[in-house]
This record gives structure tokens, sequence and C-alpha cells, in this order.
């Protein structure tokens, strides 16, 4: 599970920060994993879902917010900084409602809502890693068959339109495969912090600038992740999930 998982915050991540040039345009900082974790919550505090019916929600959500994202931004194209921006508004206000709903929330409702905002892999079975396993396959493979477009596009708009590239097609189908795999990974294992934003650098920086960053960002996510859950578990005093190591982890902003 936190294999699976880190690999498809790792892909999602690094493709949107790819697709946009910037390393802040990253699902859980633009709000596509918030949306996700505020439908969540939402369900188990107002509606009282659980298993399949509130991954559904969640995955419905997290693209919602996305396409929300998208059509805010869209001016004639949607310009990188124009949607990060908007994503970040975004994201504060479903944070907001996130607040509303946790002081609203039961006792006994508390620590299932809390799981789907540190995010965690405690827990996991084997049928959970199935839905991660088709999204990675699904939705990653999309994004690896753009990949040498998407690698135009860190060039900018014309220069990969001047090569023959559809931006417009290419930036619709890498926004589809990362948010379908951010949506699915988060509603499986909760919004593992950081995860998304800093798999993309570190892989940039261990490879270098020249190839495709898709792959290398997907098996750091997957290190990240792993890694993240081991020290919970076992380096720690106590136990903690996951999300709570890897937002330590990260460095400040």
């Amino acid at each position: 599970m936190a294999v699976l998982a880190g690999a498809c915050f790792g892909l999602g991540g690094v493709a949107f920060q790819v697709m946009l040039r910037n390393p802040l345009a990253s699902p859980d900082i633009i709000g596509v994993s918030a949306g996700a974790s505020a439908a969540a919550v939402f369900g188990i505090v107002f509606l009282s879902l659980d298993g399949p019916a509130l991954s559904a929600v969640a995955i419905a959500a997290g693209l919602g917010v996305a396409l929300l994202i998208y059509g805010l931004s869209f001016r004639g194209g949607v310009a990188g900084s124009r949607l990060i921006l908007v994503g970040i508004g975004v994201s504060a206000m479903i944070n907001s409602f996130i607040a509303y709903a946790l002081a609203r929330a039961p006792a006994w409702d508390l620590q299932e809502a809390m799981r789907w905002l540190s995010g965690s892999v405690n827990g996991a079975r084997l049928d959970q890693a199935w839905p991660l396993l088709g999204a990675l396959a699904l939705f990653g493979g999309l994004l690896i068959s753009r990949s040498r477009d998407l690698e135009a596009l860190r060039m900018g708009d014309d220069m990969a339109a001047a090569l023959g590239v559809r931006v417009g097609a290419t930036r619709l189908a890498v926004i589809l495969g990362a948010v379908g795999m951010i949506a699915v990974a988060t509603a499986t294992t909760g919004p593992i912090a950081f995860v998304a934003f800093l798999s993309g650098p570190i892989a940039a920086r261990i490879v270098g600038p020249n190839g495709s960053l898709l792959i290398p960002a997907a098996l750091v996510g997957a290190v990240l992740v792993l890694a993240g859950d081991f020290a919970g578990q076992f380096l720690l005093p106590g136990r903690y999930p996951v999300g709570v190591v890897t937002g330590a982890w990260a460095p400040p902003s």
C-alpha cells in the first residue's frame, strides 16, 4: 500500500510541476488533495459513509475540484501562475470547510476524519491495494504515453506547439491522469503530506535535468512513503501515521 500510494503521489505531483513549469504546482498545494479530503470528512461527519462509498465520494470530489480550478483559471488558455493562485485560493476555502466540519463532528467520528487529513497506511489490507494498482496502470500509463509531449511543455507552450505538440489536448490529458491518481491515492490512504510536492524536485536532483522525471519521481514517492511509515511505526516513540512523519520531514517553504 505504501509503495503504490507513494508512486501515485509522486507521479501525479511531478506531472503537474513539469506541465506548469513550477515546483509549487503540486496537487497537495493547489487544492486537489484537500478537495478529496474535504469530501471524505463531509461523508464521515454528515452522511455517516464508510468503505467504498466514502472512497467514491472522495475520488469524485478530487476530480471535481481539479475541473473547478481549471475552469476558474482558464482565460483563453491556462497560465501556470494563474492556475496555482486560483488553486491556493480554492484550497484555503476547502480547508475552512474542513475546520467547520471537524468542529461539528461527534467525538467518535473525529478519529476517522483525522485519518483523511494526515494520511495513513495503518491497518492496510491487500484488497485496498487493487484500486491503487489500477489507478497506477491506467492513469500512470496515460501520463507515460504523454511523456515526450510533457517534456516539450517544459520549454513553453509556444515552443511545444512549434514542435508539433497539441498543447491543449496534452495539458488536459496530463491533468486527468495526474488528478485521477492523486484522487484515488487520497481516497485510499488520505493526503500523505508533501510526497507529491517533494518527489519531483528530489528526482530532478538525482537524475539531473535531462530525461523524463515521471518514473524517477514515482520511485522517489514510493521510497518516501515506505520510509516514512517505517519511521512512524518503529523509529519514533509511540506510533504515528505516515502523513505526520512526511509532514515533519518537509522543509519550510
